[in-house]
């Protein structure tokens, strides 16, 4: 278990390598935290990283959204919020997306957890009262 503090905006992109690089060789990434505890601007961070080049948003609406990243890879970053059941999952294919070994980025995992692969890199997110972020981050077996 890992843990990282943003103290301000800036810090995102030092932690988003730093993580990057302690799970390099991990596709899957469930972000915990409460709404607006910064779990899409950070991965926003993450994809910038990981070399998208086009506007990264939030997929709460259509539950996922694709990017491309460096060389060509897809980038999958889903938001199950809005979803009812995990039949949804079944109904768009979870499964091509998280069991191609690409990039996974998703929020709001709690809802499909039994879903998610057997290994994960697990983020939670938590907002201090300063406005400082804290993120732990651990891997599931």
């Amino acid at each position: 278990m890992t843990k990282y503090t943003a103290n301000k905006l800036e810090d995102l992109k030092s932690i988003a390598k730093n993580i990057l690089s302690e799970f390099s060789t991990e596709r899957t990434f469930a972000f915990y935290g409460k709404m607006g505890s910064g779990k899409t601007t950070f991965i926003k961070e993450l994809c910038k990283q990981l070399g998208v080049n086009e506007t990264i948003t939030s997929p709460t609406f259509s539950i996922i959204n694709e990017y491309i990243g460096k060389e060509n890879c897809p980038i999958y970053h889903f938001d199950f919020y809005r979803i009812k059941s995990q039949e949804e999952a079944y109904d768009f294919g979870y499964e091509e997306y998280l069991f191609a070994n690409n990039y996974c980025f998703i929020e709001w995992p709690e809802l499909v957890e039994n879903l998610l692969p057997v290994n994960y890199v697990k983020i939670s997110i938590t907002e201090k009262e300063n406005g400082n972020r804290v993120f732990i981050t651990e891997i599931t077996k």
